[in-house]
């Protein structure tokens, strides 16, 4: 997948996602397990919308993504948050979240905004589990979020997508493949520039849901315990009819 240019207009388009319903979600699911984490990671970051908001609240974030464009809009975003609060202040790092580092061990993980069905191979899963546990301490909580096969099987049959506004519209297309449960989205842009005129872009996106059951089987692999699983911000365990499911998971 290719981030270079719709990081230009990534956070105009995602605009309407719920936010504060993750960021409740992650403080209540610290809570649940009974910590307060000093020294949070997020992984997938992209511009930072939960990241930095994380870090307002006094939580030491480190951001990690693999988007240099991304990591760039989110730095700029924090610049403008300091500018109002000098003590925001969040570490970007650029790493792979199959394989990543902190200086010391970390409170608590996050993963949300379904990044992690951009893994499209099982082996990359269990290597971002692995990784987060190696990174966490003894206690530490992980917490992510992702979309179900369910989801992906409704975006195929509700494609094509359109979006067609004063400055900026898209042709969305997606193509399924059921085997592997994996969709394949691609979006053409057009996209205003300073100069009155429209800029042409694509992009091309994978996305690949799993058994929710398995990622709970490889998580208990990993060494994690009191697995938790809910679904669309209900509390509630997921149904045939979920869309976003959420696991929870301590170190």
């Amino acid at each position: 997948m290719s981030y270079e240019q719709f990081a230009s207009v990534y956070d105009r388009l995602m605009a309407d996602m719920p936010y504060p319903d993750w960021l409740h979600f992650a403080e209540s699911a610290w809570a649940s397990y009974g910590i307060r984490p000093r020294r949070v990671v997020d992984l997938g970051c992209g511009t930072g919308t939960l990241t930095i908001p994380l870090a307002a609240k006094g939580y030491r974030m480190t951001g990690i993504d693999l988007s240099e464009q991304m990591l760039a809009v989110a730095q700029s975003k924090l610049e403008a948050a300091q500018s109002g609060s000098a003590a925001v202040f969040v570490d970007w790092q650029q790493q792979d979240m199959r394989d990543w580092a902190a200086a010391e061990p970390v409170d608590a993980v996050i993963s949300f905004c379904d990044c992690l069905n951009y893994l499209t191979e099982e082996a990359d899963i269990v290597a971002t589990i692995r990784t987060a546990y190696r990174n966490l301490a003894p206690g530490g909580v992980l917490a992510f979020d992702v979309h179900t096969p369910r989801q992906l099987e409704e975006y195929a049959a509700a494609q094509p997508f359109t979006l067609d506004e004063d400055d900026i519209a898209y042709i969305w297309t997606c193509v399924f493949e059921e085997e592997r449960c994996q969709i394949e989205h691609s979006i053409t842009f057009f996209h205003e520039q300073a100069s009155g005129l429209f800029r042409r872009f694509e992009e091309t996106h994978v996305q690949r849901a799993y058994p929710l059951d398995w990622i709970a089987e490889e998580l208990e692999r990993a060494g994690f315990r009191d697995i938790r699983l809910t679904a669309d911000f209900t509390g509630r365990a997921p149904t045939e009819e979920s869309e976003r499911a959420f696991f929870t998971a301590v170190k």
